[in-house]
């Protein structure tokens, strides 16, 4: 788990705290700003679903689950949403007004701390090991977090270059971010040496699905800039 070293720095504004080495931890949304300060590679808000958020998404068959992806204004996200969760079979429920509610959130608060005018979206759903080796992401940078299944695996910046060079040999000390933390971090993208090297958890074989949000900037492999649909006519 990150964030075992002992906090150097405390800011009242979300409870941001450096733990040394480029990462830190906060209490709020606000305080994932802080990963616009130079020195700072990785911050995590610590949190906790509601359990029956929890329960419900664990319960609900893979298939139900979302699978998708939309470029979007943080004022549109929730109206962008709902038909693909309509055509997955998201049951409708406070639960999944919840669900939506959190997204909408986090993506707001993506564009207010990287200045984008669209958010990239990605709602993932995977039963595989995704992006298994470690590495660094090719963009300035992204926020993740898991709704369901394991979270990211990561390792601290000294570790980086072994963590690398090494793949499924590395037997270093390897980071797993907390079920429902959200992580903000720069990529390789950010300044030269940028990048937390991480990768998805081994879930192939285990029955396992995860449930992965995943925000960026638009670049140029997002997809259309969502359009509200027109008012249908008489």
């Amino acid at each position: 788990m990150i964030g075992r070293s002992v906090t150097v720095e405390d800011n009242a504004a979300g409870g941001f705290a450096t733990l040394g080495d480029g990462i830190a931890t906060c209490d709020t949304a606000d305080g994932l700003a802080g990963i616009n300060k130079p020195d700072t590679e990785l911050v995590i808000w610590r949190r906790t679903l509601p359990l029956h958020l929890r329960t419900w998404l664990d319960q609900l068959g893979a298939s139900c689950l979302p699978d998708t992806r939309v470029l979007v204004q943080p004022r549109d996200l929730q109206d962008a949403l709902q038909p693909h969760f309509d055509d997955c079979g998201l049951p409708q429920s406070d639960m999944r007004d919840w669900l939506t509610s959190d997204i909408a959130n986090l993506v707001a608060a993506f564009a207010r701390i990287t200045r984008g005018h669209l958010v990239d979206v990605r709602l993932e759903r995977l039963s595989h090991d995704a992006c298994w080796k470690f590495h660094r992401d090719c963009v300035e940078a992204r926020l993740l977090t898991t709704y369901r299944g394991p979270a990211t695996e990561c390792v601290q910046p000294i570790h980086a270059e072994q963590a690398l060079r090494e793949q499924r040999d590395f037997n270093g000390p390897l980071e797993r971010l907390n079920a429902h933390d959200v992580a903000i971090f720069k990529g390789s993208c950010a300044t030269p040496g940028s990048g937390i090297v991480h990768r998805s958890p081994p879930i192939a074989g285990t029955g396992q699905t995860r449930l992965l949000l995943c925000l960026n900037r638009q670049s140029d492999i997002s997809p259309p800039p969502w359009q509200r649909p027109p008012t249908a006519t008489k």
